[in-house]
This record gives structure tokens, sequence and C-alpha cells, in this order.
């Protein structure tokens, strides 16, 4: 085997490596991330739990935020009115 063959081989072989590391630090982060975002919302559940006027607040914010009809649900919001597609040309 050729000097230039085994160092391509070698650089392949360490990209790959570096790959595979730089997928581990994402999925980490998103694990973080999500973790932060339960966590949070779970504060802030408990929160408007307590406090009538910060529920009201945020009930209308999520009225506002959540479009998908599947997330409207979890927080029993009736589905948005499906828009028309026009088809002006």
């Amino acid at each position: 085997m050729s000097k230039l063959k085994r160092l391509v081989e070698q650089r392949e072989a360490v990209n790959a490596r570096i790959k595979q590391e730089q997928n581990k630090l994402r999925a980490t982060e998103r694990r973080s991330d999500t973790r932060r975002k339960v966590l949070a919302g779970a504060a802030v559940l408990e929160w408007a739990q307590r406090d009538n006027e910060f529920s009201s607040r945020l009930l209308a914010e999520l009225k506002a935020f959540l479009v998908r009809d599947a997330d409207r649900e979890l927080f029993g919001l009736p589905p948005l009115p499906k828009r028309e597609e026009s088809n002006a040309a």
C-alpha cells in the first residue's frame, strides 16, 4: 500500500471520528435543550395553577402561539378555523 493511500485512509478515519463526536455533541445539546424546556414548562404550569391572573395571560399567549390542532388539544383549546387556499393567479 502506498504511503499516500494510507494517509488518505487515516484522514478518512479521523474525519469519521470527528463527525461521530460532532453528532454526539449535537445530541447532548438537543437533550439539554429539551430538558430545559420541560423544566421551564413545568415551572410555568405550576405558577399558572397558583396565580389566576398569570393563568389567564398564559392561556391568551397559548391561544395565539399554538397553531397545530394536536398542540392546541393538549391545552383544551379548539382547533383554529381552516384557511381557504386562494387559487388567484
